[in-house]
């Protein structure tokens, strides 16, 4: 896991060179702009990127979560943003390729691997978050059709996706009365809020997702009624780590820009960079990070072999990776001094992007719950 074969370094180095040409030039003036770069994220799925960890007979990758990790790190080190976006793409494409029928996978799938649509994960409420099994929006069925009324709230991809999977409540309250269903852009009854003004995430778009009696087929129900609950968990926890995997690249340039940056930087005659104190600081960047890698390589692996203990290692993955990297990415900025500040070096930006991370995919103290969760059973079994 740890000893990268030729086959992984190539995977790694593509995923390196195309966020070195096409990402990390343009990621200031994106999120200045707002701007979402469909046509990149196009060139991206070229690669292979639009579908990492589907199946290959409706055209992913076929590749695995350690490999997408990797893959993920390397965009991030680019753009934040946009890596974060293609990891939310992912999750959803992979959901409909792992629970959807035959006909689900071939309609849908392989449009979504080149990324000629793009496709967003509609679970959040306004009045639910954290507690995802409370959410509210109904799925009532109508013949053949579900009509679907509510809204979603923070939805990454919103308003320019084309294929939004929504989780609704189709029965009894609490989770089991929850369904997957795949909703077109198209679909009249569904409209979007405004583009959200945010801290960071800035190169791409986030809406509220409105439902006002949509009506959809029954047809793209999403594996069973009252399975969607399950269905979304198993698709947070590849999004959790990919999401870490985000906050590692992201960490990883800002510690890049930072050893050059104190290279240059003079203070009282000598380098900044020969200073013990400053070293110091680097090398608790550099631990963090690193140790931020090696936990989310091993739940990755865990995910991939379908462990029994991968939800918590998702979740220590998740939580430890997103604190640690936005510290150490808090700290580059802090070492650039008043240069740190300006959007030209890049560095603000890091750090505004990586804040969210610490919020979506399960808050951090969400992941602390799961995690203490697994400690509590296992003590509890223990002492039986």
């Amino acid at each position: 896991m740890f000893t990268l074969t030729d086959d992984d370094r190539a995977i790694r180095d593509t995923a390196r060179d195309f966020a070195a040409e096409f990402l990390a030039p343009n990621a200031v003036e994106w999120d200045q702009t707002k701007h979402f770069p469909v046509d990149v994220l196009r060139k991206a799925a070229a690669l292979g990127m639009g579908g990492i960890y589907v199946r290959e007979d409706v055209g992913g990758s076929g590749l695995r979560r350690l490999d997408s990790v990797r893959i993920f790190e390397e965009l991030a080190k680019g753009c934040p943003s946009i890596a974060a976006y293609i990891s939310i793409h992912n999750m959803v494409t992979w959901m409909i390729d792992r629970f959807g029928n035959d006909e689900q996978r071939r309609r849908w799938v392989p449009g979504l691997c080149t990324m000629d649509q793009l496709a967003s994960y509609c679970l959040t409420e306004p009045g639910a978050g954290s507690d995802a099994a409370a959410l509210s929006t109904r799925a009532v069925r109508d013949g053949d059709e579900y009509v679907l009324t509510g809204a979603k709230q923070f939805i990454s991809g919103a308003g320019t996706s084309d294929v939004y999977v929504v989780m609704a409540r189709t029965g009894e309250p609490g989770p089991r009365g929850i369904s997957a269903i795949i909703v077109p852009k198209d679909t009249p009854g569904l409209s979007f809020g405004a583009n959200e003004k945010k801290m960071g995430w800035n190169a791409q778009p986030t809406r509220q997702v409105i439902f006002d009696g949509a009506r959809v087929p029954a047809e793209n129900l999403l594996g069973e009624e009252g399975s969607g609950f399950r269905i979304a968990m198993h698709g947070l926890n590849g999004g959790r780590l990919n999401i870490a995997a985000c906050s590692v690249g992201g960490a990883q340039a800002a510690l890049d820009k930072t050893v050059g940056y104190l290279a240059e930087r003079k203070a009282f005659g000598e380098r900044l960079l020969d200073s013990q104190a400053l070293q110091f600081r680097l090398a608790d960047m550099r631990t963090g990070i690193e140790a931020s890698r090696t936990l989310l390589w091993r739940a990755a692996d865990a995910l991939d072999r379908n462990a029994d203990d991968v939800v918590e290692l998702c979740a220590m993955a998740k939580r430890f990776a997103t604190d640690a990297c936005f510290d150490a990415a808090n700290d580059a900025l802090q070492l650039h001094g008043g240069y740190g500040y300006l959007a030209e070096y890049g560095l603000e930006k890091i750090v505004r992007d990586l804040r969210v991370h610490q919020i979506l995919e399960g808050t951090n103290e969400i992941m602390r719950v799961v995690v203490a969760r697994s400690v509590v059973a296992a003590a509890q079994n223990g002492a039986k």
